[in-house]
């Protein structure tokens, strides 16, 4: 019972969560769609208070799903940039709805 079909069955609802799950994800999404390409560490900072563990953990899941690209430049010191992928940008409809929907009801 460990296939992926016994885990979601055939629910997109289900697959879509558990692909883009935790406190983080979507926002590091919208971070890296915002600026085309994006170091670490300014989208980092652009984050806080998001702890280096979570944010690194959190962007090797998005890249396992194949939602952002991690390119490594081998120079001193060393340059780590993230975009995002072609199934990534796929999000975009759904991330600016969020956006405006939060715009939308957010208390001022």
């Amino acid at each position: 019972m460990d296939s992926f079909e016994d885990k979601y069955g055939t629910c997109g609802m289900r697959y879509t969560i558990s692909v883009v799950e935790g406190k983080w994800k979507w926002i590091i999404l919208w971070k890296i769609y915002k600026a085309k390409v994006i170091r670490y560490n300014k989208l980092r900072k652009s984050l806080e208070p998001i702890a280096h563990k979570t944010l690194s953990s959190q962007l090797k899941e998005l890249e396992i799903s194949n939602l952002i690209h991690r390119e490594q430049y081998n120079e001193v010191p060393p340059k780590v940039e993230y975009s995002l992928t072609e199934e990534g940008v796929t999000l975009i409809p759904i991330l600016e709805l969020m956006s405006k929907w939060g715009n939308e009801y957010i208390k001022k």
